[in-house]
């Protein structure tokens, strides 16, 4: 029985909880969910068409991992600032991440712009008809031309939601989530399509509803953070001046810019990754886009539980309680791995259905299948890696996430999959599995760091 109440927490324990990450749950489901929609709805258009927005939305991915990394980065400081009462402290967090983040846009555009279409292309070499490839490229290229307006806009967002997610509010975040990815919907069946009167624009019509769903939630995210000000007094005066102190600009250089890189090294690392699957074919690619897009709905609810830990245990190391910390930290990696199992047994029975969904190939249905069980079948051992990288990330444990995470891509995940793709003859799958199963290699990595306890310490307090 005590074994258990080490692993299993109480009922209030859990209402904490699910208080904190149902909210960002809904909005990361949601979002996840019209992303899905909208991969179907150009799906709808051709295989060809589907490629090139999957490609473009490969790279995006890894900017949309930079800014994740410098919010994340700056966050650690914010959860523990609110935790230990310091408003002044989350302010000055807030301004960093918006004049570093938006530093970060403007050099991922201008990479886009200069050198969109040959980063593009290595994801086309594989095998497949050199037409399908030339034509995919075009549609990639007028897809993400568009899709660049609406960085800076996402990356405004990021700042607010983070913030206000590690002051408590979860909530506003995921309403303004939800009202722009309903619009983003609307606007994907009004404009890919001949729907009421307009003419129908395929892949741009799909970046066009993109942009304009990114500019409505910052507006609502930031007229409802201040129209909300003395519930957030970190906005009163968070525009009047760009000045932060040199002692957290150094603190938060020091912590949060390692896990910046590291996001962007762990998202490069997975560019690579689907490279290599990439020269088995376009096929590949198509099928690839498929199982990932269908993932990301169904690791809502894990990743979740994660945002949730570096949060929850953040503010307690912050409130100067470490005991607290390693009892909530080891309760929540438990939740977020049963909630990871239950959900992989959903997500291997509906893999049988959802590529009927696509206008594509047989063959490139069955592949998506296939691809998803396998990593369906993974899930949990994702789940317990991303629930261990939180819980070190949360003590501002710099290196050793590095280590943990992108170190490992790079070091283990990208070498075998190079290994697997140019020097042997073996098909997808097997590949594919390989590549997946690696991840219990780094279970075991975290679970050793996390049993260690090193990672717990009050940031705040050298400030």
């Amino acid at each position: 029985m005590n074994f258990l109440r080490k692993f299993i927490g109480t009922r209030d324990f859990y209402k904490q909880v699910l208080v904190l990450t149902v909210p960002i749950m809904i909005q990361n489901g949601i979002t996840n969910f019209v992303n899905m929609l909208d991969n179907v709805m150009v799906g709808r258009i051709g295989t060809v068409e589907m490629t090139g927005v999957a490609v473009t939305n490969q790279l995006f991915f890894v900017f949309n991992l930079c800014i994740f990394g410098a919010v994340s980065g700056a966050g650690i400081f914010g959860a523990q600032f609110h935790g230990n009462g310091d408003t002044r402290g989350v302010r000055d967090t807030f301004r960093f991440k918006v004049l570093f983040c938006s530093l970060i846009c403007l050099l991922g555009i201008g990479i886009f712009v200069f050198f969109g279409r040959e980063l593009i292309d290595i994801y086309l070499r594989g095998e497949g008809n050199p037409e399908d490839a030339a034509a995919s490229l075009e549609f990639a290229r007028e897809y993400m031309n568009i899709m660049l307006i609406g960085l800076l806009p996402y990356t405004v967002v990021q700042c607010y939601s983070s913030t206000l997610r590690e002051t408590g509010k979860s909530v506003p975040p995921m309403y303004a989530g939800i009202i722009a990815v309903v619009l983003n919907l609307v606007l994907n069946y009004i404009l890919i399509f001949d729907h009421f009167g307009f003419k129908g624009l395929g892949v741009n019509g799909a970046a066009i509803a993109t942009v304009v769903s990114r500019f409505a939630e910052l507006l609502i995210i930031s007229v409802w953070t201040y129209a909300h000000r003395s519930g957030n007094r970190f906005i009163i005066g968070a525009f009047k001046s760009i000045r932060i102190p040199r002692a957290l600009i150094w603190q938060i250089t020091l912590k949060g810019l390692p896990l910046m890189v590291n996001e962007a090294l762990w998202a490069s690392g997975m560019a690579v990754l689907n490279q290599c699957y990439s020269l088995r074919g376009l096929d590949v690619v198509a099928a690839n886009n498929i199982s990932q897009t269908f993932f990301n709905v169904f690791s809502v609810a894990f990743m979740a539980v994660g945002a949730g830990i570096g949060i929850i245990v953040g503010q307690n190391l912050g409130a100067n309680e470490p005991e607290k910390a390693m009892d909530s930290a080891r309760k929540l990696i438990t939740f977020s791995l049963l909630v990871s199992i239950v959900v992989s047994l959903i997500y291997i029975f509906c893999a049988e259905f959802i590529p009927r969904l696509y206008n594509t190939t047989d063959a490139v249905k069955d592949l998506a299948t296939k691809l998803m069980q396998i990593s369906a079948a993974a899930m949990p051992l994702d789940a317990f890696a991303n629930a261990s990288y939180f819980t070190l990330r949360s003590g501002g444990k710099v290196f050793t996430t590095f280590i943990f995470d992108s170190c490992f891509v790079w070091v283990v995940s990208v070498p075998v999959a190079v290994l697997l793709s140019r020097c042997t003859g073996l098909p997808i799958l097997p590949i594919y599995a390989i590549c997946c199963s690696l991840s219990f290699i780094k279970d075991v990595i975290g679970f050793i760091f996390v049993k260690k306890g090193f990672w717990i310490k009050n940031l705040t307090n050298s400030k």
